[in-house]
């Protein structure tokens, strides 16, 4: 998200936010001013303009009724009453508020004895009092709260613009090499100064450190690529070497195999532990190949892990295809659900199901529960069941690579029956070919 969508938008919103709220709350009390004078202020004013003649009445009975510019009065015996004006002739003692059509006056009526008091006052100059004392100082109010507004603005504009720079600086740096030049202090916009100089100077200093991170973890991997690989080769040809010798005792033969099961598995871990390490190398495959593939080469690999177990496995292709990923990730996550399965499978069968887009593990084994199925990608995990193959690596292995490359992992499990595990490859990960 760039400066003009980011902080400049949200800080504009805040603004017209505002703006509207007090615009709205000056609307209202000017409103409320108007109910006040009308039906508070007015009411009183008529009802002691009563008062007051009829106490000037009581002493002078010829006393003449309020005749001014504001307010006409009428004083006339209740048999007199069609001398009224027709709209006030029905109007009951109290105060009233006859609408527009009828004039719009505001009139308080109050009879004593047989002499009925009619006090009128002028709507218009409610108005007149409403437009001056409310709706004027109300224009008044929202040119200058628009006129704040905007300089607020303007002024919080100046003060983000800054950091919205540094933002569209870092948004732009290389991940892997992180470009801190351009934030060096000669470089830096002239208005840059206060938190902003100390962003900067963070920014800086953090950029710098990716860059030694990146750096050490590209020699890392590349050293521990060859430094690691080379002894274990050594070991899977010695191993195979001894192996073939036909006068090894059968204790030796085991001692073989176990090293050579050893040497295989640390194998994979190293190779699934660099390729996720070396983000950029996974991509593509140098070519395309079946699915079926790779999971025949694993359970070829895993035959031996069922010497001496009364268990058969075996792979069936319902529908074969074509993926497009490094080879090696295939063979980590299949050589792992099938690898597992033959750790705690100790009868039955393993069988290894290709479908479209899909590849399945079923097995007889010991099975888990829910809570085993809740932990089974943890780090380090390998559950309570008395079963202490594999280091609790696999699965973690297994769900870090598909993540990454949006494969989707499921595992239904009952235990004493056995489990199955579900690898769905969607279809981003077909070869373009297939």
């Amino acid at each position: 998200m760039n400066g003009r969508n980011g902080l400049r938008k949200k800080f504009w919103t805040a603004f017209v936010l505002q703006t509207a709220a007090i615009c709205f709350a000056a609307v209202i009390g000017v409103y409320g001013a108007s109910v006040v004078i009308k039906d508070v202020l007015i009411k009183q004013a008529l009802q002691d303009e009563a008062r007051h003649f009829w106490s000037l009445y009581r002493n002078n009975p010829s006393v003449q009724v309020p005749d001014t510019f504001n307010m006409k009065a009428y004083l006339l015996d209740m048999r007199d009453a069609p001398a009224l004006p027709p709209k006030y002739r029905d109007l009951g003692n109290g105060y009233h508020s006859l609408d527009k059509r009828r004039g719009g006056e505001l009139i308080w009526v109050e009879t004593r004895g047989r002499q009925k008091l009619v006090l009128v006052f002028k709507q218009e100059q409610v108005d007149a009092l409403a437009f001056w004392f409310g709706v004027v100082p109300l224009a008044l109010l929202l040119v200058v709260v628009y006129v704040m507004v905007l300089l607020s603005y303007r002024t919080s504009k100046r003060l983000v613009s800054p950091v919205i720079w540094l933002a569209n600086e870092v948004r732009g740096w290389d991940p892997k090499q992180p470009d801190v030049s351009a934030l060096a202090p000669q470089k830096l916009p002239a208005d840059m100064d206060g938190e902003a100089m100390v962003l900067s100077a963070a920014l800086r200093d953090l950029g710098r450190r990716i860059g030694q991170f990146v750096e050490r973890e590209r020699n890392f991997t590349s050293n521990a690529s060859h430094e690691l690989r080379t002894p274990l080769t050594v070991i899977r040809v010695a191993t195979d070497m001894v192996a073939a010798e036909s006068c090894l005792s059968p204790t030796a033969q085991r001692s073989v195999a176990r090293i050579q099961k050893a040497s295989r598995e640390m194998e994979s871990l190293i190779e699934g532990f660099l390729l996720l390490a070396r983000e950029d190398d996974l991509g593509h495959a140098e070519h395309p190949y079946w699915i079926s593939e790779a999971a025949g080469d694993e359970v070829e690999k895993a035959q031996m892990l069922l010497r001496g177990k009364p268990v058969t496995l075996s792979v069936r292709v319902e529908d074969d295809f074509q993926i497009d990923v490094p080879y090696y990730v295939c063979s980590i996550v299949i050589g792992n659900l099938i690898r597992n399965a033959c750790h705690y499978t100790d009868q039955g069968s393993i069988d290894v199901v290709v479908g479209q887009g899909r590849v399945q593990v079923r097995d007889t084994g010991i099975g888990m529960d829910a809570a085993q199925l809740a932990r089974v990608f943890d780090l380090f995990y390998r559950g309570d069941n008395g079963n202490t193959a594999g280091k609790g690596i696999g699965m973690a292995l297994v769900k870090r690579f598909c993540e990454r490359f949006g494969w989707r992992i499921e595992l239904a499990s009952t235990p004493g029956e056995g489990t199955i595990a579900t690898l769905s490859i969607p279809a981003a990960s077909y070869s373009e070919s297939h």
